[in-house]
């Protein structure tokens, strides 16, 4: 009987929270992103047509390689597209990496514009050729147009047109572009150095990361401006598994591939890394709570109550939303044996692991090494990096940045958010407290998946809103105190 009794109580509590959150969520009101790109225009073909030329130039950036040569030719072009900019702003260039100094009415809260210059290979088959720049269907194609040639000619076009108008920015801005940033390389760092060198500590950077994403969660439709406020930390890690080989007639158990494989699947079925979730991802389901269907609603707007569920079924639901919550692994190359009737003497494992704050890099490293011995497996950490640190989302920067996305994109909401890649935006985190991650673009479905992938686009009507974002940052900076 007592046992009933405290069922009871138990349910009856149960329903209690749950009715709570039901009304709690009633009373919250609906809301819709309304933000929507307007139809093209002839001044958005003349961004697209800039961006088209920014294209044509295969500036894929190749590791360790003095490539200078080519991204002097890029800057050739930027000087033919922007000549108010280089007649008016101090460029320097550092190895191919582009810093540029437009001096303002006040030097105490500088401005950081940054993007790269840099694409990744463009290999398979596309729709059209990934140099083209070809402008079709509403769309500029290949590769960097998306990641993030758009907003290298989007931040210029906003100086360029500030400049026609004889404008003198309210505080100082700072233009960076470095040509290494696909392989993480040290061309953002010297830019930064530069920077450290003669004393100068941006107030804000915005570089990209986040950016205007169409249905950021399944179930939650339109547009929203999601703003990166941290990136996670990363490393490449290599596992060797040994034995002395021998002919495939007579194999041994535990053979390296056999005892690689049994290290993959302890990590798949067995995920050894912590969920939880940091106060910015619970600002985000917060913030995107009102827009959702009722069901996500209810859970968005109760993580009181629902927080346990949603960290158990996040995974089902979305990886991008999961790997927000904890450390990834992902195995991304594998080599064993040349030849199909002979067993390796040597099998070896690529791992790309991306690092949580609550459990950083040497946590989840030890947690790999701990796993690597059991299985009899070398592990080499090829290079590393912790997460990044988060940028104060009740702070001046990052409100600064919300209320412009507000002015720029009547309608369309922001929302703090988790960026799962990595950015040159880390490196400015030694002199810089308000380093933001978002471009000021529309990526659909098509653009999400074009990145670093086939068929890379850029829808031509966002460009304009694109443009106007920076311009109205750059004048915005005079609310700053």
């Amino acid at each position: 009987m007592p046992v009933l009794i405290l069922l009871g109580c138990f349910l009856l509590l149960l329903l209690l929270l749950l009715g709570a959150a039901v009304i709690h969520t009633l009373l919250i009101p609906r809301k819709k992103s309304t933000y929507q790109p307007p139809e093209a225009d002839e001044e958005a073909f003349r961004l697209a047509e800039k961006l088209s030329r920014m294209v044509q130039i295969p500036t894929v950036s190749i590791p360790e390689t003095d490539q200078r040569e080519l991204f002097l030719r890029f800057h050739r072009l930027l000087e033919e597209l922007f000549p108010l900019v280089h007649q008016h702003l101090e460029k320097i260039e550092v190895d191919g990496n582009l810093l540029y100094c437009w001096k303002g009415q006040r030097h105490d809260h500088p401005l950081v514009l940054m993007s790269h210059q840099d694409v990744v290979p463009a290999e398979g088959e596309w729709l059209h050729d990934p140099f083209s720049g070809d402008i079709a269907d509403g769309l500029v194609w290949g590769r960097g147009t998306s990641d993030t040639k758009c907003t290298v000619m989007a931040f210029f076009q906003a100086v360029e047109e500030l400049l026609t108008q004889g404008v003198t920015p309210p505080q100082d801005v700072y233009l960076s572009s470095s040509c290494t940033e696909e392989w993480a390389g040290d061309g953002c760092p010297k830019l930064v150095e530069l920077l450290e060198k003669r004393g100068v500590r941006p107030f804000l950077v915005c570089d990209e990361g986040g950016g205007i994403i169409t249905e950021p969660i399944g179930g939650i439709p339109g547009n929203f401006a999601m703003v990166g406020v941290f990136e996670k930390g990363k490393a490449d890690i290599l596992l060797t598994a040994r034995s002395h080989g021998g002919h495939a007639s007579a194999p041994k158990k535990g053979s390296p591939i056999a005892r690689l494989a049994a290290f993959v699947h302890q990590l798949e079925t067995r995920d050894p890394f912590r969920r939880r979730m940091s106060g910015e991802v619970s600002a985000m389901f917060r913030t995107l709570a009102p827009y959702a269907s009722f069901p996500l609603r209810l859970v968005f707007s109760n993580l009181w109550l629902f927080r346990p569920v949603l960290l158990r079924v996040l995974p089902m639901i979305s990886p991008q939303a999961d790997a927000m919550l904890k450390t990834t692994v992902a195995f991304t190359m594998q080599k064993g044996s040349d030849a199909f009737n002979v067993l390796p003497q040597k099998a070896t494992l690529g791992i790309n692991a991306r690092f949580i704050p609550h459990q950083g890099m040497e946590e989840s490293l030890a947690i790999l090494r701990k796993l690597a011995e059991k299985y009899d497996l070398e592990m080499e950490v090829m290079h590393g990096s912790e997460p990044s640190r988060a940028v104060d989302i009740h702070g001046q920067g990052f409100q600064l940045v919300q209320t412009v996305i507000g002015e720029a994109f009547p309608g369309c909401a922001g929302s703090p958010y988790v960026m799962t890649g990595a950015t040159d935006a880390r490196c400015y985190e030694r002199i810089c407290d308000n380093v933001v991650r978002f471009a000021p673009v529309v990526y659909g479905p098509e653009q999400m998946k074009g990145m670093h992938g086939l068929n890379e686009t850029i829808a031509v009507n966002c460009l304009p809103g694109a443009v106007a974002f920076y311009r109205r940052l750059i004048l915005a900076m005079d609310r700053v105190d």
